[in-house]
């Protein structure tokens, strides 16, 4: 409850800074002219960003005939989520990682690279699913597109206040009621730093709220914690190879070998996201099996090999 609400206050308080932002700019109207470009630009990215970024992974869709154990995790957490039953993919790629995508729960798709498969053990990878899946319940993608198309407002805003400043609008806008040539230019360096420092906010919030959210399905958070540990580890010595701009997608950021300010990145601390997951442990969850004798002992050996590789112990 207490991430809803704080993402709750986040985009109200988008919602003031387009208002003052665009009042101070050109406005009503400026304002309006503003948003209206940024909603139809992420209308697009909002139905057919899963087909692209899918398509940027070159993304393998898969089955129970093709992969019998992931499949069968994924339609597991469905039925215990309530959730239709989501496209499945495969990335191939070594570095461990996995996203979900897709406008609603009817459309989605949760996408894992290779090496996750081969890195976590089964009540790990569950871990994972359990937590891309946890996005679709609740709705993420569109709470980042409302998100994203306020952000993108403000920042055409910046764009038409440094413009107006070099014209030379700054007097037509003091008579108008906007902002002076000084203020326009402090308002179009400021607003877009505003608008981004809100929305990585808004995103660190539903990420914390994914991982509780999903400990639920997976039944214990510790699976979850410790597949964490391991994607932060692999992701110093191998970053995947990501674009920025799909960087918030992914389960923890694949850019994270190159250093971050907190306050700039769109996931939060690895180390608190654990610390929380074990934190629900602690407050009444029942304690995970031994690591040891969770799943059966073949299926553990190749995961437990390549952990203790990366980890250097002999």
């Amino acid at each position: 409850m207490g991430n809803q609400i704080r993402t709750t206050l986040l985009m109200a308080l988008l919602t003031v800074l387009i208002m003052v932002v665009g009042q101070w700019v050109g406005g009503r109207q400026g304002m309006l002219i503003a948003l209206v470009m940024a909603a139809g630009m992420n209308f697009f990215s909002y139905w057919f960003s899963d087909k692209i970024v899918l398509r940027m992974y070159n993304a393998q869709e898969v089955g129970p005939q093709e992969s019998p154990e992931l499949y069968g995790m994924v339609h597991e957490l469905c039925r215990r989520a309530n959730l239709p039953v989501p496209k499945v993919y495969v990335i191939p790629q070594d570095a461990p990682n996995a996203f979900a995508t897709g406008r609603n729960p009817e459309h989605a798709a949760v996408a894992v690279t290779q090496g996750l498969l081969k890195l976590m053990s089964r009540e790990e990878a569950m871990g994972v699913l359990a937590h891309e899946l946890a996005h679709v319940k609740n709705r993420d993608i569109l709470i980042g597109s409302i998100a994203a198309t306020m952000a993108g407002a403000i920042m055409m805003l910046a764009d038409m206040a440094r413009w107006s400043a070099v014209f030379g609008g700054g007097h037509r806008d003091r008579e108008e009621g906007g902002g002076g040539g000084l203020g326009l230019i402090l308002m179009s360096i400021l607003a877009p730093l505003g608008a981004m420092l809100i929305q990585m906010a808004i995103s660190r919030s539903r990420e914390y709220m994914a991982d509780a959210t999903g400990a639920s399905f997976a039944g214990a958070p510790e699976g979850l914690a410790r597949a964490l540990e391991k994607l932060g580890a692999y992701s110093k010595r191998l970053p995947m190879d990501a674009s920025p701009s799909t960087a918030h997608m992914f389960i923890v950021n694949p850019l994270s070998g190159r250093s971050l300010m907190s306050l700039f990145s769109t996931h939060p601390p690895l180390e608190e996201r654990i610390a929380r997951l074990r934190g629900l442990r602690l407050r009444g969850s029942p304690p995970p099996p031994d690591a040891g004798t969770a799943g059966s002992a073949d299926s553990q050996d190749p995961a437990r090999a390549m952990w203790d590789r990366l980890s250097g112990k002999k």
